[in-house]
Formats: structure tokens, sequence, C-alpha cells
């Protein structure tokens, strides 16, 4: 998400959204301007407020595609929950303690992903220079191993 600006997020979004300009705009500038928030430290952090962003339309315009999109690049949980239906008194429907436990189960296998890939991603390399040591022993030159890394690969 740090290299992204809002042009850049909205480009992204653009290869899945067709339309829907103003809104892919206005949440790429939102969660661009979240991120630049979250840089920022001490006091002056108090002063940058956060705006939300309420998407509303007709069914099958884009907006939960958007948002799914947003999360994915913000690399963020999300979950697609029926909130139609309000009163006075609060959320009528699923109950929102299982909303929220299942946000957060997202969340945790989110994370459990991005693990994966990087204990995978350390385990090659590990494993790659185990090999080649094996097959050429531990007191050959870097050349030689670099070689056999090329042919492994």
């Amino acid at each position: 998400m740090t290299t992204f600006t809002p042009r850049e997020i909205v480009s992204e979004l653009d290869r899945f959204i067709v339309g829907q300009n103003t809104a892919k705009r206005a949440v790429a500038i939102a969660l661009r301007n979240r991120w630049r928030r979250q840089q920022i430290k001490g006091s002056l952090k108090e002063e940058v407020l956060p705006k939300n962003i309420l998407m509303i339309g007709p069914t099958g315009v884009g907006k939960t595609e958007i948002a799914r999109r947003l999360a994915k690049l913000a690399d963020a949980p999300f979950i697609k929950v029926e909130a139609t239906k309000f009163t006075e008194v609060g959320y009528v429907g699923r109950d929102v303690e299982q909303i929220i436990r299942d946000l957060l189960e997202v969340s945790i296998n989110n994370n459990k992903e991005s693990l994966k890939k990087e204990v995978k991603a350390r385990a090659e390399v590990s494993a790659e220079k185990r090999v080649v040591e094996a097959l050429v022993g531990s007191t050959a030159s870097t050349k030689t191993k670099e070689k056999f890394k090329k042919m492994l690969r």
C-alpha cells in the first residue's frame, strides 16, 4: 500500500471494475489519506481526520467489488454483510458479534497466508543452498555455487 498513489490505486481498480470513476477516485484518495495519516507522529495526527465514505446505489453497480478490491490492495480483511435492515434499537439480522468474529477470522487467515508466503520463500532459498552445498561441497568457490544454482533453476 505504501507505494500506491491515488492514481495508481484507480488504475488497479480499473483492471477489474468498469465505470464508477468518481467512486474509484474517492476511495483511492481516502485510502491514501488514511495511510498518510498513519505515517504522522505525535499531536499532528489528531488534527488530520480521516474521511469516511458511504457508497449508495442500486444492486449491481460495483459497490461491493470496489470495497473488495480496495481491501485486497490495502491487505485488509473483507467480509460482505447484508446491512439493509436497521432499526432505532440496532442491527436486525445477523448477530453483530458473529460479523466481528467473521471479520477477525478473515484477518487471521490473511495473516497466515502472508506468513506462509514469507516462510516458503525463505525455505526455498535455504533448500537451494543446502542442495548446492551437497552437490559441490562447502569448500567450493562462490562462482561454482552460482553456476550450480543456475542449473537447478
